[in-house]
């Protein structure tokens, strides 16, 4: 199906691969190693000159599962209703309008968890129901070589082992697996060749179980010390006045007469740092949304969020002043054009884009966080010309450079490799140690249970 000789590009350079039908693989590597040119290699969006062979499937019997792909199905959904639409309307694109119709009671879409969701409209769908759907989408368009780019990134432990079991059962029946991962902890044990990329440069690395393969895979991945020194904070804790930074009393979310939340109670005092879990759909990330403002219903509720209660009269601004925010909703949001320094600055001013002139010393902030992410040498770059990775770190610096009292990191570490997930843990863990912001982490994976969380919401 695969089979490349010496391609040599600037972008993408690949000595030997090989990959059989009906085979499965894993591409491993870190954020801005390169995937996304071999993604766009076999989508017929990459046309290298230089190689000696060079075999790829169809580019129409081609399945490309990405973050990059969501984010413009997102879009395309999002123009395609009218603007007016707040609530899920009859004009909204629903789950099941991108599958067949005579595939609408396929045994594979319960397996993946969608059944009681078809008639639910696209852009209500949780980051990872959505990824599920754009697969299933692609298994009964009759594709012959899927390709799915850290396919298990914000899934449940249930929703991840459906699928990893579903991915076999595929690799079994005529279509090639090919994952890009970012994590070693990812690799479905079914996935047994092992490729690795790094600055554009794709090896072979072996069979999964070998000593070898494993050994090599250390010593690529072994993190880098970090010297950098920590950005300096803008506030002190002790400036903060009030008993709890949120306070939601019975709180009640529903849409189209499905409650989503129901009868909540949650407190959460200064350095009260708090994780909240659950699967797929259960209310986390409208939990999340109460508490910034971003769900309307926020003001149907008795709420308090960092000393001022909800439709009493404050602003947006007032509230989110004093609050940093890492989110999917976010990123699938920023949307503007902006080079990466300003994308960070924009921070301080909890904007999409900047439309004022930031103060110098605001800049000398968002460059010490970027230099922390080790980004520093790409500020001029744009946002979206980097890997999803690098844009999630992005926004993650974002929300930092104020020294929010409330830190809300909703799957943060989403799309992050492990090296980058390790450094974002070790600020979580920094952060708590300098006592001054209290962090709301959602998150699925388990080695992100970090023992600073001292309060456990599971919904």
């Amino acid at each position: 199906m695969i089979n490349i000789i010496n391609l040599e590009h600037d972008k993408l350079t690949i000595n030997h691969w090989q990959l059989l039908e009906n085979e499965s693989w894993c591409v491993l590597g870190r954020n801005g190693s390169g995937k996304q040119y071999l993604d766009q290699l076999l989508t017929g969006t990459f046309k290298p000159a230089q190689f000696k062979e060079l075999t790829l499937p169809d580019e129409k019997k081609v399945g490309m599962i990405s973050f990059e792909a969501q984010q413009k199905t997102y879009e395309n959904a999002l123009h395609a209703e009218a603007p007016d639409y707040v609530e899920v309307n009859e004009a909204a694109t629903k789950a099941k309008d991108f599958l067949p119709k005579d595939r609408w009671n396929d045994p594979l879409i319960s397996e993946f968890g969608l059944s009681h969701r078809l008639d639910t409209g696209y852009l209500q769908l949780s980051t990872g129901e959505s990824r599920k759907l754009l697969i299933l989408q692609a298994i009964f368009s009759g594709i012959e070589l899927l390709v799915c780019d850290n396919p298990f990134d914000s899934l449940d432990v249930a929703s991840c082992e459906a699928l990893s079991i579903a991915l076999e059962r595929l690799s079994k029946n005529g279509v090639s697996i090919l994952l890009m991962l970012s994590n070693r902890q990812d690799i479905p044990k079914w996935c047994n060749n092992i490729a690795f990329i790094e600055r554009g440069r794709l090896d072979v690395i072996g069979q999964l179980e070998d000593a070898e393969t494993k050994k090599q895979l250390d010593a690529l991945l072994s993190p880098v010390p970090d010297e950098t020194d920590w950005p300096e904070n803008m506030h002190e804790l002790s400036d903060f006045d009030h008993p709890y930074l949120v306070k939601l009393n019975k709180g009640t979310v529903h849409y189209n007469g499905v409650n989503v939340i129901e009868n909540l109670d949650v407190e959460i005092k200064p350095l009260q740092h708090t994780l909240i879990t659950g699967p797929n759909g259960s209310g986390k990330s409208t939990l999340m949304q109460l508490i910034t403002g971003d769900c309307p219903q926020c003001y149907s509720n008795d709420i308090n969020v960092l000393g001022f209660k909800r439709g009493s009269g404050e602003t947006i601004w007032q509230v989110k002043e004093h609050m940093g925010i890492v989110s999917s909703e976010l990123h699938r949001q920023y949307r503007v054009s902006s080079d990466l320094l300003t994308v960070v600055v924009s921070g301080f001013y909890d904007s999409i884009g900047m439309y004022q002139q930031p103060s110098p010393y605001h800049i000398k902030i968002a460059r010490q966080w970027l230099d922390k992410i080790g980004l520093l040498a790409q500020q001029k770059s744009a946002f979206q010309s980097l890997s999803y990775g690098e844009q999630r770190l992005a926004l993650i610096a974002r929300a930092l450079v104020k020294s929010p009292y409330l830190l809300i990191l909703d799957e943060p570490t989403q799309g992050l490799d492990e090296l980058n997930r390790h450094r974002v843990l070790n600020f979580l863990e920094h952060l708590a140690s300098q006592q001054h912001s209290t962090m709301l982490l959602v998150s699925h994976r388990k080695d992100e249970f970090l023992s600073i969380f001292n309060q456990h919401i599971k919904l």
